[in-house]
């Protein structure tokens, strides 16, 4: 019987931050960032005959929540949506605060959530090596996935230490 052979070693690092993205606009603001700069140096690709960009936004979720609370500022009820664009996630928000019908079924005013909302972004990023690798941010961690080069690491980690929202 034949072996299996390790042909890579492939990584994964994470930074924790001490206090979370403040809002979506902070976070929107971050990850446009990276795709408009390219401060990770990021190089421009081809793959199946179809030309990319250095830095790619591959998936998003923006999660909106709202909690209703009764005279005495009680919570009675919860609510949650999913969203994949912060237009949604705005106008969603908006629209679970003026839902009235959803406030009587949960017997309590509508009040948002916003320190328990969530925001996620990947990014596709092609290293001038010609590595690939994911770079996925949260509103309180960011992840770096499937990366061999520690340069690239460190090339994240020295960027993201310019940014005092990343801490």
């Amino acid at each position: 019987m034949a072996d299996f052979v390790q042909k890579t070693v492939v990584k994964s690092a994470v930074r924790n931050l001490a206090i979370p993205i403040a809002d979506v606009a902070a976070f929107n603001t971050i990850v446009q960032s990276i795709i408009t700069d390219n401060p990770f140096a990021c190089t421009a690709y081809e793959s199946g005959g179809v030309n990319h960009a250095p830095v790619e936004k591959s998936k998003e979720a923006y999660v909106a929540k709202v909690v209703y609370q009764d005279n005495d500022a009680k919570t009675v009820g919860t609510d949650s949506s999913k969203f994949n664009t912060i237009a949604g996630f705005n106008a969603g928000a908006t629209a679970l605060l003026g839902n009235t019908a959803l406030a009587a079924a949960h017997g309590g005013s509508p009040v948002r959530d916003t320190p328990n909302e969530t925001y996620s972004a990947t990014l596709k990023c092609h290293d001038a090596s010609g590595e690939m690798y994911i770079v996925n941010f949260s509103r309180d961690q960011i992840t770096i996935s499937s990366y061999e080069d520690d340069a690239i690491r460190t090339r994240i980690e020295t960027w993201a230490d310019t940014v005092a929202a990343l801490a």
